[in-house]
């Protein structure tokens, strides 16, 4: 998922230093003669702490290497391009929305984990045959303005029936769904809320009720979003957006100084459930060590390191989040879901459709 290259824009917005990843951006997959060496490719919002890494390093023998290849679809369009004479061992950030691609094309060979079990049932997929390994999850969900909607007193929309009602025209920006991976789950969201034939209706009244849309996430949420930092300062005037659940708990982490509430809310009943994927990748130089990798990021020290770095939910039970999650930024009790199988069937159609009716 794209949810670390958006907290990072924030942080950019904030003037903080932005988050980056350990390891080198260049090098290819580990191969026999340099067994020592496993190398993960990622989207570009791959992070962990530096002791979390060092440790893994040290305990296993390996060192990692990390190849960012750009946005998730972008990442996973060049390795399965690249899947015969692949870049690295392991695969990290392919999400649900795009899943069906990278399994339809054969990018990766199985391999279960040694904590396996230690996955909550619900984020578990293609367990027959252990192709990819859950790593993470976040929701996509409506973010509102807490002051803009206190100073015109008006209570802040919580589901996607409320977005449509005329007290909430002109407020809502989105982004693109052929361009952003928020947009994408914003609308796979409404899919799953109304049905395959009620969402294009939805949009319908969504269109009608002043919703913009932009490109990418940057621009929604830090120059339209008049919540946001960087909203603030660009004079935004729109007091709702499509973000992340996680993106209050970063509005607190991020300021300077640090305020004892979020100044950004969560419609929860517009959320939708991202989970991001790992996987060996077919034709892997590192095969052993690769399965090493995969096995410390299910692991409980990455597992934890995880939520302040790349603004995630572990996947593994037990695991401990940041005080600033569960109070800023607790998970959506009843996200809208879709089964991978669903989204590969219909998300092309849908896209598609979703442009001529919003954007033409």
């Amino acid at each position: 998922m794209s949810i670390t290259k958006q907290v990072t824009a924030l942080a950019v917005g904030l003037g903080l230093v932005t988050l980056s990843a350990c390891g080198s951006g260049d090098g290819g997959s580990g191969s026999a003669a340099d067994s020592k060496t496993v190398t993960l490719v990622s989207h570009d919002s791959w992070a962990v702490s530096k002791g979390v890494l060092a440790a893994f390093e040290k305990q296993s023998g390996y060192t990692v290497k990390v190849l960012k290849d750009g946005d998730a679809g972008q990442a996973v369009n060049k390795a399965i391009l690249t899947k015969d004479n692949p870049q690295g061992d392991v695969f990290f950030g392919v999400d649900n929305t795009l899943l069906s691609r990278a399994l339809d094309n054969g990018l990766f060979q199985s391999y279960e984990v040694k904590d396996a079990d230690a996955i909550l049932p619900a984020y578990r997929t293609d367990a027959d045959k252990h192709r990819v390994t859950p790593i993470d999850t976040g929701d996509i969900c409506v973010n509102y303005d807490k002051a803009w909607f206190s100073e015109h007193k008006l209570t802040p929309p919580e589901s996607f029936d409320d977005l449509v009602k005329p007290a909430y025209k002109d407020l809502l920006v989105t982004e693109n769904a052929s361009t952003s991976s928020p947009g994408l789950g914003f609308l796979l969201g409404s899919a799953a809320r109304y049905g395959d034939d009620g969402w294009a209706g939805y949009w319908t009244k969504l269109k009608a009720n002043g919703v913009k849309v932009v490109d990418g996430w940057e621009q929604a949420y830090n120059e339209e979003f008049s919540g946001s930092a960087g909203g603030k300062k660009a004079k935004a005037d729109r007091p709702l957006v499509v973000s992340y659940a996680s993106s209050p708990p970063a509005e607190v982490i991020f300021a300077d100084p640090k305020p004892t509430t979020a100044p950004t809310g969560v419609a929860t009943g517009t959320c939708f459930r991202q989970i991001e994927y790992a996987g060996l990748l077919s034709n892997a130089g590192n095969s052993k060590g690769g399965k090493a990798l995969l096995d410390f990021l299910v692991g409980k020290a990455f597992q934890e390191d995880m939520p302040l770095n790349m603004f995630v939910y572990p996947v593994r039970g037990g695991a401990k989040v940041p005080a600033e999650f569960t109070e800023f930024g607790p998970q959506a009790k009843d996200p809208e879901t879709m089964d991978p199988a669903k989204i590969a069937e219909h998300r092309d159609q849908w896209v598609k459709s979703w442009t001529s009716l919003v954007l033409k």
